[in-house]
């Protein structure tokens, strides 16, 4: 039986991307020339290697109309040559642990699928050059919003198929048409990210340039812009967001609960609907998730007094504003999936850590940066779960799950409990698959903790864990076979799963 797929087109499509994304590599290039420029060289080859891989995978095929399979292939294949071509400067520059090729793939898709786990062991410009960091920072800037999607809004070759390539993408059940046409969507989606990057980076700039935060230079302000808004985690900084003044870790926060945002909701804010945007259900929910956490866990830090200032140099128990601040920004992070860290957070009562072990499995909303589980799909599940305790009071009752007054299909329902079964599913059997690799290998011991939030954190691109993945450490000592297997986590959670799993189906191929 042939091929039923057109994967000529997939792979051409996905080479027109990969040619394109060989414009960002001007971003590290143009910070050389303003620095030292020690990896000149290295981001000028990868930006001509790139432009000729994309332009020969071009030529495989021909873009055609794209069908459902089709899409799935390409978005699959282009998130995955995007983290290979995105490893490339870090084998080439050849400094730090990131430079073996195992190490630089993973850092690579932590960045394009805006995980924030790193193998990276000195974090520093001192150790690696400025522009090596700042396409490190980049790299979750490009996959915050998605790659494809930034693809279908600049490139006339991927507007016919738009929809499917999007709805592959897409972080979150469906997307939502803004406009008549999907390219028109999508530039919507990256006109607000791109306005809030630029609201933050002045923002940054602008404390740096007082006292509240002497060591905020330009350079930090739009690397930690890069890694704010896609909800990413990086930071030029080994010690994350701890190293900046309070006054920098409370205007980080609205970016990362923004990031954590369904974008379409400032699109309906920009042409008047604010009261549609307001009454969103899925918002509302959100926010009184974040709002709830952040009132348990600012009451654990106050009671336990947990909390090692900015000196490190004693506790700060019964200290109201530091707890409300840590809990709400290590809340935000965790929920939204950031990842950023205000301070070393393996050092809190085993209850608060225990409440952000919960959050990684929350995520932010449809249609943001965020990633996890979901809002939306947790506030179905919840929805549903009451109809059945009042279906089973009233059997002869019919009572749909309603979202914003509508009822919501029961295909659309059985979907996302699917999904979230799948999810956890996959989390299950990859932090087992840590377990059984780190006990093949001599030498390497890790706590259940450290295994278990590893997986959590790699599938539902969260970036740090508890135990030796917490917020100041690494996942440089894994073995690399684990290594491997949580490179596929990421982008398995970044793709939401199913685009990723039916291209390993036999119906998608053949029948």
């Amino acid at each position: 039986m042939r091929l039923r797929v057109g994967w000529r087109a997939s792979v051409s499509l996905s080479g027109t991307v990969l040619k394109y994304l060989s414009v960002a590599f001007l971003v590290p290039i143009l910070v050389s020339l303003l620095y030292e420029r020690e990896d000149l060289l290295v981001f000028v080859a990868t930006m001509a290697g790139t432009a000729l891989a994309g332009t020969l995978l071009e030529r495989v095929g021909s873009p055609e109309d794209l069908g459902d399979r089709e899409a799935f292939l390409m978005v699959g294949l282009t998130w995955l040559l995007v983290a290979f071509v995105g490893a490339v400067p870090y084998v080439l520059a050849g400094t730090g642990t990131i430079a073996h090729p195992v190490n630089a793939l993973f850092e690579s898709m932590s960045g394009f699928t805006t995980t924030g786990s790193t193998v990276m062991r000195d974090i520093s410009v001192e150790a690696h050059s400025r522009e090596l960091m700042m396409w490190r920072q980049l790299t979750q800037w490009l996959g915050g919003m998605g790659i494809v999607v930034l693809a279908v809004a600049i490139l006339s070759e991927l507007s016919v198929g738009g929809a499917q390539l999007m709805e592959a993408e897409a972080p979150g059940p469906g997307v939502e048409k803004l406009t008549p046409r999907i390219a028109e969507t999508a530039r919507a989606l990256w006109l607000a990210y791109v306005g809030f990057s630029i609201a933050e980076v002045l923002l940054l700039s602008l404390l740096g340039a007082t006292e509240l935060a002497p060591n905020m230079t330009a350079y930090g302000a739009l690397a930690h812009t890069f890694t704010t808004m896609p909800t990413g985690g990086f930071s030029p900084q080994a010690r994350s967001i701890e190293a900046f003044s309070w006054a920098v870790q409370w205007a980080i926060i609205p970016f990362m609960v923004v990031a954590g945002t369904n974008f379409v909701l400032f699109w309906q804010l920009l042409n008047g609907d604010w009261r549609e945007a307001v009454a969103d259900s899925e918002f509302r929910f959100y926010a009184g998730v974040l709002a709830s956490l952040t009132a348990i866990v600012s009451v654990l830090l106050f009671v336990d007094g947990a909390l090692v200032d900015a000196e490190n140099v004693g506790r700060v128990a019964g200290a109201i504003e530091p707890s409300v601040r840590h809990a709400a920004f290590q809340v935000v992070s965790i929920v939204t999936t950031t990842g950023y860290a205000s301070m070393n957070f393996d050092i809190w009562s085993p209850p608060a850590q225990y409440a952000l072990v919960f959050a990684m499995f929350l995520g932010g909303s449809a249609g943001s940066t965020g990633g996890a589980i979901k809002m939306i799909r947790w506030l179905v599940i919840l929805k549903s779960i009451r109809r059945e305790l009042f279906t089973t009071v009233h059997p002869s009752a019919v009572r749909p799950v309603r979202l914003a007054g509508e009822p919501l299909d029961e295909t659309a329902v059985r979907g996302i409990y699917t999904f979230t079964l799948l999810y956890f599913v996959l989390f299950l059997g990859g932090a087992l698959l840590l377990a059984l690799d780190a006990a093949r290998v001599d030498g390497f011991e890790i706590e259940v903790i450290g295994l278990i939030t590893a997986c959590a954190a790699t599938l539902g691109n969260i970036g740090p864990g508890l135990g030796v993945v917490g917020p100041m450490g690494n996942f440089v000592d894994f073995p690399w076979t684990s290594k491997l297997l949580m490179v596929g986590l990421m982008w398995i959670g970044r793709l939401e799963i199913f685009p990723v799993l039916v291209l390993l189906t036999r119906a998608y191929w053949r029948s």
